[in-house]
C-alpha cells in the first residue's frame, strides 16, 4: 500500500518582478497512514507552503506530491476541490466559522458541498459535535461560544466528512495554554483512533505533542525524526 503523503523533491517558487522567492527547496518526506506528524519552523521556513501543498490549496512548481498515490500536480481546480472536500479535514487557527449559521449548520458545510441529503447532514453533524462534547449547544451560534469551544466546532467540521487526513494549521495559536492543551488532547485522541494528523506550528512545545517532527528552515528539511531528539534550528516564538 502506498504512503498517504509523499513529497518527492517538491519545490515552490514565487516570482516577484525580477526576483524569485524559493518557498520550498527540494523537500522530500513520506507520511504513512495513522501517523501524527508536526511540521515545524519559524516564519519564512516554508512550513505554510508545505501545508498549502499537502492540503491541495496549491501545487508544486517542480517535483511531485502524491496523496493516496494520486499525483496532485496533474489535477485541475475542480479535482483539487473534490480532494479537499472528501479526503482532508482542515482545522485553522482562526476557526473560520460562519457567524450567521448555528453550530450544526457550520459543521454541515462540507457535507453540503458533497451533496449529502439534509437529514443525513444533520445526523452526522450532531454526532461530530457530540464527539467533541458540544452536542447540547448545536443550536448556538459561534459568537455564543468561547474560543476553545469554537475550535472544537472546527474540529467537528473537519471530522464530519470522515477524511483520511486531518490538517491542523496552528490550531492552538488563538487559545490560552489550558484550552490549547485540551485541543491537542483531542488531536491525540483522533490519532489514537487511527486518523492521520499533520500539525503545522512554529512552537516546539506544541510540536512535541506529535510522534514525529519534520523541521524546516529556509525552505529545506533540516530534521525528520522522533520528537525526543534535540531540536535543530527553529524554536518557539
Amino acid at each position: 500500500m502506498c504512503a498517504l503523503i509523499e513529497f518527492r523533491n517538491v519545490c515552490k517558487y514565487y516570482y516577484m518582478g525580477d526576483n524569485t522567492v524559493v518557498a520550498a527547496d527540494h523537500v522530500s518526506f513520506t507520511i504513512e497512514r495513522g501517523e501524527f506528524v508536526a511540521i515545524v519552523g519559524q516564519s519564512g521556513s516554508g512550513k505554510s507552503t508545505c501545508m498549502n501543498i499537502i492540503g491541495c490549496l496549491d501545487v508544486p512548481t517542480e517535483g511531485t506530491y502524491l496523496l493516496n498515490g494520486a499525483d496532485v500536480g496533474t489535477l485541475g481546480k475542480n479535482e483539487l476541490a473534490e480532494i479537499r472536500n472528501e479526503q482532508i479535514g482542515f482545522i485553522f487557527q482562526q476557526y473560520n466559522l460562519l457567524p450567521k449559521l448555528n453550530l450544526a449548520e457550520n459543521v454541515e458545510v462540507p457535507l453540503m458541498y458533497a451533496g449529502v441529503g439534509k437529514a443525513e447532514r444533520r445526523a452526522r453533524a450532531r454526532k461530530a459535535l457530540a464527539d467533541v462534547g458540544l452536542d447540547d449547544k448545536w443550536r448556538n451560534r459561534p459568537n455564543q461560544l468561547s474560543g476553545g469551544q469554537q475550535q472544537r466546532v472546527s474540529i467537528a467540521r473537519a471530522l464530519v466528512g470522515d477524511p483520511s487526513l486531518i490538517l491542523a494549521d496552528e490550531p492552538t495559536g488563538a487559545l490560552d495554554s489550558k484550552t490549547g492543551k485540551e485541543v491537542l488532547a483531542i488531536l491525540r485522541s483522533l490519532n489514537e483512533a487511527g486518523r492521520t494528523v499533520v500539525l503545522i506550528t512554529h512552537d516546539n512545545s506544541i510540536a512535541a505533542q506529535a510522534q514525529r517532527i519534520i523541521r524546516l528552515a529556509d525552505g529545506k528539511v533540516i530534521y525528520d525524526g522522533p520528537v525526543d531528539e534535540p531540536p535543530k534550528g527553529g524554536g518557539s516564538q
